[in-house]
C-alpha cells in the first residue's frame, strides 16, 4: 500500500502544510487533494503496521482486504472507522470533473480524525 520510506509522522506533517498553504503555487483544490491522499497513505502504513504487528505476512495482501482484516487486530468500531476515513479521503484525492473537491473544512475534520485513529492503532 505505502512505500516503506513513508513516515507517518511527515505525512501528517505534509497535510499540515498542505493545509496550512504553505505550497502556494499549487491551487487550493490540488493542496486539499494532496493533503486527503497523505493522510490515506498514512492511514494505510499505521493499517499495515497493526496487521504485521499481529500476523507477519497480513500486510502484503489488498489495501480492501486489510481493512476487512483490521478488526481482527483492533476493535469494531476502530476498524469501521478506519474504512469510513480511508473511503471518505479516497474520494477526497481524486479528482471528478462532475463533483466539487474537499472543502478545508472537510479535510480539517479528516485530519483530526486520521490523527486519533493512528494513535489507536499505533498503541
Amino acid at each position: 500500500m505505502t512505500p516503506p520510506s513513508a513516515s507517518v509522522e511527515g505525512l501528517l506533517f505534509t497535510a499540515d502544510r498542505l493545509l496550512d498553504g504553505e505550497f502556494a503555487d499549487a491551487t487550493t483544490a490540488g493542496r486539499y487533494r494532496g493533503a486527503c491522499l497523505a493522510l490515506r497513505t498514512g492511514l494505510e502504513l499505521c493499517v499495515d503496521r497493526a496487521l504485521e504487528a499481529a500476523t507477519p505476512g497480513l500486510s502484503r495482501t489488498t489495501g480492501r482486504a486489510k481493512l476487512l482484516l483490521l478488526h481482527s487486530v483492533a476493535s469494531t468500531e476502530t476498524a469501521r472507522r478506519a474504512k469510513s476515513l480511508w473511503s471518505r479521503l479516497s474520494l477526497g484525492c481524486h479528482y471528478h470533473l462532475y463533483e466539487l473537491g474537499p472543502t478545508y473544512d472537510q479535510v480539517r475534520g479528516w485530519r483530526t480524525e486520521a490523527d486519533d485513529l493512528i494513535r489507536e492503532l499505533i498503541h
